[in-house]
């Protein structure tokens, strides 16, 4: 390979991870057509990237992949009025007297906080942060046990789920590291996404909170297909496509605000 078919991988490379940093995902065969190169070059660059951790390879195309590296409390601090408004809105979705199941995640911290009170609400969750914002507003809360992993926040072990093997919730509100209509819900670490494959197929209805970084980017880990999702809180801004594309799922569309 010559010095000057190097320089135009790396520039290739390049774009594409701009496209994917913009958008959230490429396709295979418009960056063929704008680069004047073929689909297989386009897919070997996918490929290669994909290798290197920097994008999720789907059909036709490749997505964004999720940045895990941050912790709860690091996420807690992050974007603060968007989450209250989307908890606002999921709040709404949630019936008085329903039994509700708050997977661990930031958004979900923010949903804690806006439940009513007084509404015969009885709330599970695997995530102390969650816990505590719910037992501040006085509603009755089920607190899974097990070893708290700091990046996620939560119980996702061998103690987690014998806990939840005695749930049954009406709702389930998923914490969501990526989501997209090929890739589906999922998760940044393999135990994360066994616990909460395992809480969604014993509840009954399945909500998501997706902020905007979440739409179209995918996390290493699969949880749930789409057509498993019954409602998704996004943001006020979020775009129509992806808003669009969603929807085509199946998933009845909630904006914020």
């Amino acid at each position: 390979m010559s010095g000057q078919d190097l320089l135009l991988l790396g520039e290739r490379q390049d774009l594409i991870r701009a496209r994917l940093d913009l958008s959230g995902r490429v396709i295979a065969a418009e960056l063929a057509q704008e680069l004047g190169v073929s689909e297989d070059t386009i897919r070997r660059d996918l490929r290669e990237m994909a290798a290197s951790g920097l994008c999720r390879r789907v059909y036709g195309g490749a997505l964004r992949m999720t940045h895990a590296s941050t912790t709860m409390n690091e996420r807690m601090a992050i974007a603060g009025e968007r989450k209250a408004a989307l908890a606002r809105a999921a709040a709404g979705l949630i019936p008085a007297g329903a039994t509700v199941f708050l997977d661990a995640g930031s958004t979900n911290v923010a949903l804690a906080r806006a439940l009513p009170t007084g509404a015969g609400l009885t709330v599970a969750t695997n995530g102390p942060a969650i816990a505590a914002a719910l037992l501040e507003r006085d509603i009755a809360t089920i607190q899974l046990g097990g070893l708290i992993d700091a990046r996620s926040g939560a119980a996702i072990g061998a103690k987690a789920m014998r806990d939840a093997e005695a749930l049954r919730p009406d709702i389930l509100v998923l914490g969501v590291c990526g989501i997209d209509p090929e890739a589906g819900v999922t998760a940044d670490t393999f135990e994360e996404a066994e616990f909460k494959r395992f809480v969604a197929s014993r509840s009954r209805t399945v909500i998501v909170i997706v902020t905007n970084d979440k739409l179209f980017t995918a996390a290493p880990y699969s949880v749930i297909p789409l057509p498993r999702v019954a409602s998704a809180v996004i943001e006020a801004d979020a775009g129509e496509s992806e808003a669009a594309l969603l929807a085509a799922t199946g998933i009845d569309i909630l904006r914020a605000g």
